[in-house]
């Protein structure tokens, strides 16, 4: 049996005022849902390219007072696929006229990483393949 493919990732922001439009502007859309459930959060989905569903929640009981960090237990960081380097060189100039911190594409064996974080300080990478 194959194993499934990543449908979705969920992340926690502290303040929904800032970190929508944040994600509205990086991915150059609005949600496909903007829902308060009866389970205690609000939440703002994206559908992007490629069938992945990303979305963002807030939850009625407030988060720790302390920035995101990659060392602890739980979410390390969540990258997007692009197809090459040109697309993250476009990636990155794009981020620059968002006025978005990043540190530049850095290369490995095993490909080349745009690293940046969003308002909470999640860390966020696009990411595509070597060569």
């Amino acid at each position: 049996m194959a194993f499934p493919a990543l449908n979705h990732v969920a992340i926690t922001v502290r303040d929904m005022k800032i970190s929508g439009p944040w994600y509205r502007t990086l991915f150059g859309a609005d949600p496909i849902l903007d829902e308060h459930t009866d389970a205690g959060f609000r939440h703002l989905v994206w559908l992007l390219d490629g069938g992945t569903v990303f979305g963002i929640h807030q939850h009625e009981r407030p988060a720790p007072d302390e920035r995101f960090s990659e060392f602890r237990v739980g979410l390390d960081h969540v990258g997007f696929g692009c197809a090459n380097r040109a697309e993250l060189e476009t990636w990155m100039a794009r981020l620059g006229e968002l006025g978005v911190q990043h540190g530049g594409i850095v290369t490995a064996p095993y490909g080349l990483g745009l690293s940046f974080r969003d308002p909470d300080g999640i860390a966020l990478e696009f990411f595509a393949p070597p060569g």
